[in-house]
């Protein structure tokens, strides 16, 4: 994992538990989450993504 062993990932954690607080992880964490769950959808489904909201509430009413 881009050369990173055990030592390296704690003291990174250390870093960011210092300048964060132990009272932001949480929230960091979910924006994380968050953001690597649209990363996926929007790679599942470009498709979506390209087409304008009034093209796909035309084509919800004609189906």
């Amino acid at each position: 994992m881009f050369g990173l062993g055990m030592p390296e990932l704690i003291i990174i954690l250390i870093i960011i538990l210092i300048i964060f607080g132990a009272g932001k992880l949480p929230e960091i964490g979910s924006g994380i989450g968050k953001g690597i769950r649209n990363f996926k959808k929007a790679s599942e489904h470009p498709e979506e993504l390209e087409k304008p909201q009034e093209e796909k509430e035309d084509e919800d009413k004609k189906a």
